[in-house]
């Protein structure tokens, strides 16, 4: 089917072509609107915060998301006069923003500060943040500083814009020096970026018209373009290096790129099956912010995969055989300079290259290799028990924002819990019996309660607007605490507050009470999204053994790729824990240690390195595979498909870990934690499991690793792959080394494609 697909994309090349570029032009315009359209929300729908929150919009006009913050240096807070001019000043400022609400000034260490409500939510009300600073610089009045969680975000969208260029100014620079080692000088190295440039542009115009109907968080932009990077010159690189191996043999330009098709082509789509399973765990995950990570991040694999079968081959042919032929950097160093160079690994014959030799040197004695390379790695796993989340944590951002600089100043005087306080709803059903009676009552006894609960900063509640609705059904009772929102103390404080302190304050039966606003909201986070995690982790396993047992026509080579992945997504997460959380080597990379990883981290990480590492497991087996289906030795088999594909999962590894360190070295922590873990993971996948463990596990197993029963190869609508002794073995090697012997050692051109 590939071979007839990819003569109908080679017939209409041109079409092709012009519409890859208006996709190009389309999606490159609409990226530059989508920053507007982005907010990092964590609400959770259906849970008791998302209901109190319901009822603060409803009957108290506000939105906790849409919340401003206001910060004013005085020196003397606890002046009524002071207060009240800036209570104007503050009413004033505030009709800069329509559905706008002031709420009371308080008094704290050299400060006075007071909340802006609105009724948007944070991708409105972040609009807002410039106006409302420009409405309060008033030439000789106090300085005010705007916070909160619309000014934070309004704050971050240039930071984030910020690293990405920078992540780019990284990666890009890297991946053409490590195309044009692996190509030399040629047209060549320009192909991967032209697939990368129109499948990210793809992407982005795809979740620009996605954005106008759901929620996307502010993060998608900076994952899609640099994992889509990566992603992209990976799956690029695999199919042109394969297509210069065809034209070497010898075929004409088009046959060549059916070929290549034919094989690196379905590697590719195999693989990028595989990482859109494992982005795709992030849409059943039951909370928006994950899932929105999980539309951007799978839409660039499947975007890669329509790539890959439509551009690439239509890109290959305008490359043709001269433009994919390169002066390698060697021979140009040796005609210039004239120095001694050593041969590149993995461009010697297949037989005796430095790929092959590892493999088979690891292969001689197995064990020893295999047990030490799982110890090393169940070792960088084992602090993963340790580990420690928090919903977020807005010290994270850089301390150069004014949001970030109301925050400390507000932190100093009062306690960070006054940006993002609890609140506690209350529901009497009926009007007024919320200002008297028993009701009334049960409020006093749990604001008495909470005044006294060490966690407890600020209690704020009354008979009167903003703490009782017009009606007097509604009441409410704010608490702010001394630690962050997502601060483990604070999660214990909510957990405590739900299951102690409001039943004990005896509130009359039908009166419902409802804590929200952003601890709770994180603990609801955290629970929602942990509570499935785990069986969405199992489906994705299943379902990938699937996928790769069709792939590889194997029984056991799936198991052993799902359980190597499991571990090393495992160890990368431990080494995560060691940097971001105990704050090993922190100082390194410039990152802000909190004690803490956030909790979408660990989700999105196993997800996305789930799928990268089944990326380099398929170009990996794939070749082995083609190896054994032309003369079944095991040994031969590993050794030619290590040495076929080292050196470009090295290469591919080297550009996946340039990309990500755009995160690394960015300001944001949540990000520079996801960079750390991704490069953790590709560094691991591609040196200690694809150099030690797979070639020593695969030694182990023997023939078993080519095992496909023939009632299960029916059931998957593949040829079976029976189980070859000894006997079987050496005839066929024997018979086949006969004929393809001489050639393979002489030209080094790679195991023929099987027959």
């Amino acid at each position: 089917m590939l071979e007839r697909w990819t003569r109908a994309v080679l017939r209409f090349r041109i079409l092709v072509l012009v519409l890859w570029l208006g996709v190009l032009v389309v999606g490159a315009a609409a990226s530059q609107g989508l920053p507007a359209l982005l907010s990092n929300s964590f609400a959770v729908p259906g849970t008791e915060s998302d209901r109190a929150a319901q009822v603060l919009e409803s009957a108290f006009g506000e939105r906790t998301d849409g919340t401003f913050t206001v910060v004013i240096r005085v020196a003397r807070p606890f002046d009524e006069t002071v207060q009240e001019e800036q209570q104007q000043r503050l009413e004033a400022a505030a009709r800069s923003i329509p559905t706008s609400t002031v709420g009371e000034l308080r008094p704290g260490a050299g400060v006075v500060y007071a909340t802006v409500a609105t009724r948007l939510d944070l991708t409105g009300a972040k609009g807002y943040a410039d106006d409302l600073r420009r409405a309060l610089a008033e030439p000789g009045a106090p300085p005010a500083l705007v916070t909160g969680p619309p000014a934070i975000q309004r704050d971050l969208d240039p930071v984030f814009a910020s690293d990405l260029r920078r992540g780019e100014l990284i990666a890009i620079p890297i991946a053409l020096l490590v195309l044009i080692a692996l190509f030399g000088v040629s047209v060549a190295v320009l192909v991967p970026f032209a697939f990368a440039a129109c499948t990210i542009t793809a992407t982005l115009g795809a979740i620009w018209l996605i954005a106008h109907q759901f929620s996307m968080v502010a993060y998608v932009t900076n994952i899609v373009e640099l994992i889509g990077l990566g992603l992209a010159v990976d799956y690029s690189l695999l199919i042109v290096n394969r297509f210069r191996e065809e034209l070497a043999r010898g075929r004409t330009r088009d046959d060549a790129i059916v070929a290549t098709m034919q094989t690196a082509g379905r590697a590719v789509v195999a693989s990028g099956m595989a990482v859109t399973i494992g982005l795709a765990l992030l849409l059943f995950i039951p909370v928006p912010f994950v899932r929105s990570l999980g539309v951007g991040g799978a839409l660039i694999p499947l975007a890669s995969i329509v790539a890959a079968l439509t551009l690439q081959p239509a890109l290959l042919s305008l490359l043709g055989a001269r433009g994919a032929r390169g002066i390698p950097v060697r021979d140009l160093l040796r005609g210039r300079l004239r120095p001694t160079l050593p041969r590149l690994p993995g461009t010697a014959a297949v037989d005796r290259g430095f790929w092959a030799r590892l493999a088979r040197t690891i292969m001689r004695r197995p064990w020893p290799f295999l047990v030490s390379g799982t110890a090393l790695l169940v070792a960088a796993a084992v602090p993963l028990v340790a580990i420690t989340l928090t919903p977020g944590s807005i010290s994270g951002i850089p301390p150069s924002l004014e949001s970030a600089r109301g925050l400390e100043l507000l932190r100093d005087s009062v306690g960070p819990g006054a940006v993002t306080p609890t609140h506690v709803v209350i529901d009497t059903g009926e009007p007024g019996s919320t200002r008297s009676g028993p009701t009334r009552d049960a409020i006093d006894r749990l604001a008495d309660r909470l005044f006294n609960e060490p966690e407890v900063a600020v209690v704020a509640s009354g008979r009167k607007p903003p703490y009782v609705d017009d009606s007097g059904r509604f009441a409410r009772v704010i608490v702010a605490g001394r630690h962050e929102y997502g601060d483990p103390v604070s999660q214990r404080f909510v957990r405590q507050l739900r299951e102690e302190l409001i039943p004990a304050a005896r509130f009359p039966e039908g009166v419902t009470v409802q804590a929200g606003g952003a601890p709770p909201q994180g603990v609801d986070f955290l629970d929602r999204a942990y509570g499935v995690f785990p069986w969405l982790v199992a489906a994705v396993l299943a379902l990938t053994f699937v996928v790769l047992m069709r792939t590889f026509r194997s029984l056991v080579l799936p198991l052993k790729a799902v359980l190597l992945n499991l571990l090393s997504v495992a160890a990368a997460c431990g080494l995560l824990v060691v940097v971001a959380q105990w704050g090993v080597g922190a100082d390194l990379v410039g990152l802000d240690q909190t004690g803490q990883i956030d909790g979408w981290i660990p989700i999105l990480l196993f997800a996305t390195l789930f799928g990268l590492s089944m990326d380099y497991e398929v170009f990996l087996v794939t070749r082995m595979r083609e190896s054994w289906d032309h003369v079944p030795d095991n040994r031969r088999a590993v050794a030619h498909g290590l040495e076929r594909t080292g050196r470009i999962v090295t290469a591919a590894a080297a550009i996946m870990v340039a990309a990500f360190l755009g995160f690394v070295l960015g300001g944001v922590a949540a990000l520079q934690e996801l960079g750390i873990g991704l490069i953790f993971a590709i560094v691991i996948d591609a040196t200690i499991v694809r150099m030690v463990l797979v070639p020593s596990l695969m030694a182990v197993v023997g023939r078993y690793n080519w095992w496909l029963p023939d009632r299960l190869a029916r059931a998957l609508h593949v040829a079976p792959s029976p189980l070859l002794w000894d006997g079987d073995v050496a005839v066929a090697a024997g018979v086949t080394d006969a004929t393809t012997g001489a050639k393979e050692a002489g030209d080094g051109a790679g195991a023929p494609p099987p027959a």
